[in-house]
């Protein structure tokens, strides 16, 4: 029901294929788990020590 709903408000047949096949679910996932795994990494990379300066 929801990928029909937004499948409709993309424009063309690109929107309609999202919304028949249901891959915008896929690529939604995929993008939230690409930006939590850089999140994740910067804030390591915060954390970790840095050498003192003299």
């Amino acid at each position: 029901m929801y990928g029909r709903v937004i499948g409709a408000g993309t424009t063309g047949a690109g929107g309609a294929t999202l919304a028949a096949t249901g891959m915008w679910l896929n690529s939604m996932a995929l993008m939230v788990t690409a930006t939590t795994l850089v999140a994740a990494g910067f804030a390591l990379y915060k954390l970790a020590p840095r050498p003192r300066r003299r």
